[in-house]
């Protein structure tokens, strides 16, 4: 367990000191702002969403290793994806950092793994070495920041989405 656990803290100190993506995004048909006021998290998410599909998606900001190590792999993970597809992701991925329903080793989801629209079970590759966020619930608001503030350009909300 512990290989693994390494292998997962490299990949986000990997993403964190080297962020895919960490642009913006000429073309942008959608953007917010977010921010974390427990730790001065800063982060700003561009999209172009093309017939509800994701056709690309960048960031910019500031932040801990785990605000930019998760805004740098949620770019990775959602391009090509429908607004379906990425609304279940996000609700995996916060079920994961939290500990909440369908998590490993969090309460047992009522009907299994969380499935996306087209029914198939949501994997979330890569996303799955914040598991250990859980663990630290201070940060659990540094690893969801990008993905709360992703949903607000989805929703073209003129605010800065705020964790407090």
């Amino acid at each position: 367990m512990s290989d693994l656990r390494e292998l997962y803290q490299e990949v986000i100190l990997d993403h964190s000191r080297r962020p895919r993506n960490f642009r913006v995004l000429d073309g942008a048909n959608h953007r917010a702002e977010g921010f974390n006021p427990l730790c001065g998290d800063r982060v700003t998410v561009f999209l172009k969403v093309e017939e509800d599909v994701v056709k690309e998606v960048t960031f910019q900001g500031s932040g801990c290793a785990i605000s930019t190590a998760s805004a740098s792999m949620l770019t990775e993970t959602l391009k090509g994806k429908t607004r379906a597809e990425v609304e279940a992701l996000f609700e995996k991925f916060h079920a994961l950092v939290t500990g909440g329903t369908g998590a490993p080793g969090g309460p047992p989801s009522p009907c299994g793994n969380r499935m996306s629209p087209g029914g198939e079970s949501v994997d979330l590759g890569k996303l799955a070495a914040f598991s250990g966020v859980r663990e630290f619930p201070v940060r659990v608001k540094c690893a969801t920041l990008a993905w709360h503030t992703l949903t607000a350009a989805f929703k073209d909300e003129n605010r800065v989405v705020s964790t407090e």
